[in-house]
C-alpha cells in the first residue's frame, strides 16, 4: 500500500486573467476546495500552490485542469461546479466530468445555460426523455423538482406538449384546504413555492403569469386532478412521498397520448399519518420493472447544495439506521 504523504503542488494558469473565473470572486472556490479536498491552497498571480496528502493534492491539480478547460469554452462556473468535480474526484469519475457540460438542456431567465450537475441528474435526464412515467426519489437539493420544471419547459418550447400541469399534496395528511384563507390559488400556493421559483428562474415572474393566465401552465393540488386524462402534457407530482396508494394510481393512470409524467418525492420526508402507507413506496415496489417507466435514486452524493447539506443527510441517515437497527 502507498503512503499518502504530504506534498506541495503548483498549478500555472496560462492565462492569468482566468484566475478569478477559476478561484471564484474573492477566492470564494479556494474555501470550498480547502474544506472538500481537505488541502491548503495559496494563489498568488498565475501561480496556485496546493499542498496537502499527495492523492487530495493530486485530485485538486486535475479539478483545476478540467475547471480550466471549462473556463476555456467559455463556461462560468459557480460553486454548484465545483461541487460536482469535488464529488466526482472522490467517486474516481472525474475523467466525465466535463461530459456534463456538453448539452444544454434550456437557458434560464437571464441567458445562462443549464445543464446537468452529476452523474444522477444526468440518468435522471436521459430517463425522461426515454420513458413516459419518470420517477426521482432522492433528498432534498439534488435538483429533482428544477430539472423537472425545465425540462417541461423545454418540451413546451420544442412544441411536444401543449401544456404543463405541476401538482402536489396540497396539505401533508389529506389536502384538507377549506381552513385555509383565500381562493383556491391562495390556499395551494404555499405549498408549491419550490415549483414556482424553479418557473420563475426559467421563465421569469410575468412569462410566468401570462402563461398560467391563458392555461399553458396549470397548478393545483393532486386532489383536482380526478376523472382527468392528460393529453399532449407534460405533468410533475412534487412530494410524492405525501400521496396515499390510491391518489398515486388515481394520479398515474390520467396519463394520456403524448404525454409525459415526473414523479418527485423523497421517502425519508413522509409526513402522512402513521398508519398509512406512503403511495410513492408502493409504486416503487409495484411498478418497478413496467416498461416505460424508470425509476432513479438520488442520494447525498447528488446534492448539489451548500456542501454541509449532504454531511446533514448522512448523519440523520446514519441516526436513522442505527435505530431502525436498535429496535
Amino acid at each position: 500500500m502507498t503512503e499518502n504523504i504530504d506534498v506541495e503542488k503548483e498549478y500555472i494558469l496560462e492565462k492569468p486573467e482566468q484566475s478569478v473565473a477559476l478561484l471564484g470572486t474573492e477566492d470564494m472556490f479556494v474555501t470550498l476546495l480547502e474544506e472538500g479536498m481537505n488541502v491548503e491552497i495559496k494563489p498568488f498571480g498565475a501561480s496556485i500552490k496546493v499542498s496537502g496528502a499527495e492523492n487530495d493534492v493530486n485530485s485538486v491539480m486535475t479539478i483545476f485542469k478540467n475547471l480550466t478547460d471549462l473556463i476555456g469554452q467559455g463556461i462560468r462556473l459557480n460553486s454548484t461546479d465545483i461541487i460536482s468535480a469535488m464529488k466526482m474526484a472522490e467517486r474516481g469519475t472525474l475523467e466525465y466530468f466535463k461530459d456534463l457540460y456538453t448539452e444544454t438542456l434550456i437557458k434560464d431567465n437571464k441567458g445562462r445555460p443549464v445543464r446537468v450537475k452529476n452523474y444522477g441528474q444526468r440518468q435522471y435526464v436521459h430517463a425522461v426523455k426515454d420513458n413516459d412515467i419518470t420517477f426521482g426519489i432522492g433528498p432534498a437539493g439534488t435538483g429533482k423538482t428544477y430539472l423537472a420544471v425545465v425540462m417541461a419547459i423545454a418540451s413546451l418550447k420544442r412544441g411536444d406538449v401543449d401544456k404543463i400541469i405541476l401538482t402536489r399534496p396540497a396539505v401533508e395528511a389529506g389536502e384538507s384546504l377549506g381552513f385555509l384563507p383565500g381562493d383556491l390559488k391562495d390556499k395551494v400556493d404555499p405549498y408549491l413555492r419550490p415549483v414556482y421559483d424553479a418557473l420563475y428562474a426559467i421563465l421569469g415572474a410575468e412569462h410566468t403569469n401570462r402563461l398560467m393566465e391563458r392555461g399553458v401552465i396549470e397548478i393545483a393540488p393532486l386532489a383536482y386532478m380526478r376523472g382527468r386524462t392528460l393529453e399532449t402534457a407534460f405533468v410533475i407530482l412534487d412530494e410524492a412521498q405525501n400521496t396515499t396508494n390510491s391518489q398515486m394510481k388515481m394520479f398515474l393512470t390520467r396519463l394520456g397520448f403524448g404525454s409525459k409524467m415526473i414523479v418527485n418525492g423523497d421517502i425519508t420526508q413522509i409526513d402522512l399519518p402513521s398508519n398509512s402507507m406512503s403511495g410513492l413506496v408502493q409504486a416503487k415496489r409495484i411498478l418497478n420493472g413496467v416498461k416505460h417507466i424508470e425509476f432513479v435514486q438520488f442520494n447525498s452524493e447528488d446534492v448539489v447544495r451548500h456542501p454541509v447539506v449532504a454531511s446533514i443527510i448522512n448523519a440523520y441517515e446514519a441516526v436513522e439506521s442505527n435505530g431502525s437497527r436498535s429496535k
